[in-house]
Parts: structure tokens; C-alpha cells; sequence
């Protein structure tokens, strides 16, 4: 790692992110049948209630609170609020989806140099944000040395800094039984 400024942990992806849940049976059915995740085994050495899953490369996992009832509800959607976003090959998909869900959402349309960007936020059952896009329309341009790129994943590695060391990938499945 030393000498490796442009990424001194040496990072190579996201790997989950992690949500307090007042009821991890409802949350596990909204990543399901909202998002499309797949819940997957977990250590059975936990000690206490959640669940994993995973899909689009990253996991969720769910973690019940000790205290639902304390836990605040939000209710007004706020862009601004801290969020997971996903990118979608439809918004009007997406939105006529949602509506169809009965699921109450904001749509937002960014705008930026002749380059227009779909947002769609809506909330999980605990109030945590999460928004699909078609931000892929959106450039990424660093801010010095870099030519602009899009968010695609295939431009991935071309943003992150090359490794001193050779890694090595671990891919993980999730076997699904019928």
C-alpha cells in the first residue's frame, strides 16, 4: 500500500451495505420483490435477527433493531436524504412499475449542460432512501487528468487507480433451489 496514494487502502469494491430494520421479514420482502435482490446464507455463528442478500454485485444486509418502535419514521422524500441508487435500462418502466406497486415516489429530471438525467426516490419500509436512475446519460468528468466517461459499470476500472499488487477476484454465487 505505501505509495499508493490514489487509493491508500487499496480498495477494490463495494461490497454491502448494512440497514436497521424494525422488521426484517417486511425489508426482505421489498428488496425481493421491489429490487430484485436474492437473500443468500449469512454465518450462523450471528447471535441475532437479519438477513443478506444480494444481486447488481453489492449485498444488502438487513439487521433487526432492538427497538423497532424507536426507530424514526420518515415520511417526506427527500433527495437529499442519505440513499442507495440504482441504475435502470427504463424509468417510465421503472415509474409505471412503482405505480403499479402502489409505492409513493418522487421523480426528479436533472438537467446539466444539454444532458438530461431521470430520478426516481421512494422509500424502504424503515424510511431509507433509494433512488433508480438512468444516470448512466451523465458523464463522469474528474475534476483534473482524466478525459470524461460515463457511469457505466464497464468504465469501472478505468477510474480506480492501479494496484502495486496482483489481485485476486473471489466470486461469490447464490444457490437458489426451485
Amino acid at each position: 500500500m505505501k505509495g499508493n496514494t490514489g487509493n491508500p487502502l487499496a480498495l477494490t469494491s463495494l461490497n454491502h451495505i448494512s440497514l436497521v430494520c424494525r422488521s426484517v421479514e417486511k425489508s426482505i420482502e421489498f428488496y425481493k420483490n421491489v429490487l430484485g435482490f436474492v437473500p443468500v446464507r449469512r454465518p450462523g455463528s450471528f447471535n441475532f435477527n437479519g438477513a443478506w442478500l444480494f444481486s447488481y454485485g453489492i449485498g444488502i444486509h438487513l439487521l433487526q433493531s432492538e427497538d423497532p418502535e424507536e426507530m424514526p419514521k420518515k415520511t417526506e422524500i427527500n433527495p437529499k436524504d442519505n440513499h442507495i441508487s440504482f441504475q435502470c435500462e427504463s424509468i417510465d418502466a421503472v415509474e409505471k412499475k412503482l405505480t403499479e406497486m402502489g409505492i409513493k415516489y418522487a421523480r426528479h429530471l436533472v438537467e446539466e449542460g444539454g444532458i438530461y438525467v431521470d430520478q426516481l426516490f421512494f422509500h424502504d419500509p424503515d424510511g431509507f432512501m433509494v433512488e433508480i436512475c438512468n444516470c448512466d446519460n451523465l458523464p463522469v468528468i474528474p475534476l483534473a487528468g482524466e478525459m470524461a466517461r460515463s457511469c457505466s459499470r464497464a468504465n469501472i476500472q478505468l477510474f480506480q487507480p492501479q494496484q502495486t499488487q496482483k489481485q485476486s477476484a473471489v466470486v461469490q454465487v447464490p444457490v437458489i433451489k426451485p
